[in-house]
């Protein structure tokens, strides 16, 4: 069944969000969570106090990124250290932890509006949904960011000795296209 919904919305013939229930995003919703949730993800989703952190992998509870960095106003860190000081820039980088991560983008954290560390399942599924709280996108752009992201690559595979979210690239995507053709519903 669930091959059938993601054919449908795949091929575009608009069926696939008549034949999703409720019951259906809300399951979608929850894949979705435990990715989202996943400290990959949320090391890097911090908002205005501005520092990464490094919980839940090797580090502990609670730990914050090395170095005292902080992400300042550029998301960056070119206010104090630059990310690209120990995240340079480089193509088909596969480093083992614990040398720093490396893709082949200018490293950097979401913007403030993108912040989800600590939120619950409920907070995030309202935040994602609505573009006036997730920095103006909709569904399409989120499904869009997943599929070209150079950071959500690196999270599925992110190198050895490192944790990964459940799942893939793919499937987070076709869990929120499914997600958003359900209505986007929150519990």
């Amino acid at each position: 069944m669930r091959l059938l919904i993601l054919a449908l919305l795949v091929s575009g013939s608009g069926a696939g969000a008549e034949t999703l229930t409720r019951a259906e995003g809300l399951a979608a919703w929850e894949r979705i969570y435990a990715v989202a949730s996943h400290p990959r993800c949320t090391n890097c989703h911090v908002g205005a106090q501005e520092v990464p952190m490094w919980d839940g992998l090797s580090y502990g509870a609670g730990a914050k990124h090395g170095m005292a960095i902080r992400a300042d106003d550029s998301r960056i860190g070119a206010e104090s250290v630059p990310c690209r000081t120990c995240h340079v820039t480089a193509a088909g980088r596969d480093v083992a932890s614990p040398a720093a991560p490396q893709i082949d983008e200018a490293w950097r954290l979401p913007p403030v509006a993108l912040d989800w560390l600590g939120k619950d399942s409920a907070s995030l599924c309202v935040q994602l949904r609505d573009p006036e709280l997730n920095d103006g996108h909709d569904i399409a752009d989120l499904v869009a960011h997943l599929e070209t992201s150079a950071f959500v690559a690196w999270g599925f595979a992110p190198g050895n000795g490192r944790s990964v979210p459940a799942g893939s690239v793919a499937q987070i995507a076709a869990d929120v296209e499914m997600w958003g053709s359900a209505g986007a519903p929150c519990q």
